[in-house]
C-alpha cells in the first residue's frame, strides 16, 4: 500500500502544528499582535513568542484564544499534544539553561532533591544513575552538571535562594561517605554571601508546592520566569499570571521554612547522624 499523502500540507510535528494554527487563526481574524493583547488582556509579546515557538503559553491563554477565534477546544487540543510531546522536553531544558545563565537572581524550592547548582559530583552521579543514565552518557551529564556550579562563583554571580523540604535531607545516598560530602557542601554553601538556604520542616504541615520543584529566574529585563520539574519532565513557564501564582505559593512556603541560621543547624544535625565508616 502506498504511503498516505499529507492532505493539508501542514506540519505533523505537534509543536509546529500548534504554532501554524495560531498564526493561521490570527491572520483570518485580521488581528495584530497588539490588538490581540489588548482584547484578551495579556501582554502582546506573549502571543508573539507563542507564534514563534519560543513558548507554548498556559492553558488559560490558549482557552482564551479558542474563545476569541471561535474554535472550541481546537487550540487547546493542539496545545495538549505539543506540551505532552516528549521530543520537546530537551528543547525546553536548553532554553531554561540559557535563561539560567542570564539570571540576576534565582529562587528555588526542592521537594525531593538538592538543586543541581548545589550538588556534589557523587550526589549528581547517584541521582542521574537512579534516573536511568549510564555509561558515557552518565559521565557527560555529571560533568555538565558540575560545570554549571560555576554560575554561583565569582564577584558578579547571581543571588541564589533555595528552600529544601526536610524530605530532601532525610533521603540519604546509599554511599554514606558521599552523603556526608553532600551535606558538608551544603553547609559550606551557607557561608557564601550570595547563597541563602532554608529548610522546610515536616512540622510545617501541608503547603502549596508539596508536589512541585520549582526555580524562578529573575532576568536582566525585569521579567521573572519559572521552571517546574518532576522526575519525568520539566516545564518552562513565562506567562505572567501563572508565574505570579507560583510565586505566591513560594512566598507562603518561605514563610513556613526555618530561618537561614536555624536551617544551617538543621543540616549540621543531619550531618551528625550520618554513620561513620568503621574502617576509618
Amino acid at each position: 500500500m502506498p504511503p498516505r499523502r499529507a492532505i493539508t500540507g501542514r506540519s505533523q510535528e505537534p509543536r509546529q502544528r500548534f504554532v501554524e494554527e495560531l498564526r493561521l487563526r490570527r491572520a483570518r481574524k485580521g488581528d495584530s499582535l497588539r490588538q490581540l493583547g489588548d482584547t484578551l488582556g495579556w501582554d502582546w509579546s506573549l502571543f508573539g513568542k507563542m507564534e514563534s515557538g519560543q513558548t507554548l503559553g498556559s492553558p488559560e491563554v490558549v482557552q482564551a484564544l479558542d474563545q476569541h477565534y471561535g474554535t472550541p477546544d481546537l487550540l487547546l487540543t493542539l496545545w495538549e499534544l505539543a506540551s505532552g510531546d516528549p521530543t520537546q522536553f530537551k528543547e525546553r531544558y536548553r532554553r531554561y539553561m540559557a535563561l539560567e545563565a542570564e539570571a540576576v537572581s534565582l529562587w528555588h524550592f526542592g521537594v525531593s532533591t538538592v538543586h543541581g547548582l548545589l550538588q556534589t559530583e557523587g550526589y549528581a552521579h547517584a541521582l542521574l544513575s537512579a534516573g536511568g543514565s549510564g555509561g558515557e552518557e552518565l559521565t557527560r551529564q555529571v560533568e555538565a552538571r558540575m560545570g554549571r556550579r560555576g554560575l554561583l562563583d565569582g564577584d558578579h554571580s547571581p543571588r541564589f535562594r533555595t528552600i529544601l523540604s526536610e524530605a530532601v535531607l532525610r533521603t540519604p545516598l546509599e554511599d554514606a561517605e558521599e552523603w556526608r560530602k553532600q551535606l558538608e557542601h551544603l553547609i559550606e554553601a551557607t557561608k557564601r554571601s550570595n547563597i541563602t538556604l532554608h529548610v522546610l520542616p515536616f512540622s510545617a504541615g501541608l503547603y502549596g508546592l508539596d508536589s512541585t520543584a520549582v526555580m524562578f529566574l529573575r532576568l536582566p529585563d525585569g521579567r521573572t520566569v519559572a521552571y517546574t520539574e518532576n522526575a519525568h519532565r520539566g516545564e518552562l513557564i513565562e506567562e505572567t499570571g501563572t508565574v505570579e501564582r507560583l510565586q505566591h505559593a513560594y512566598d507562603a512556603v518561605r514563610d513556613l521554612a526555618l530561618s537561614p541560621a536555624e536551617s544551617r543547624k538543621f543540616v549540621m544535625r543531619m550531618l551528625e547522624e550520618v554513620p561513620c565508616d568503621p574502617s576509618i
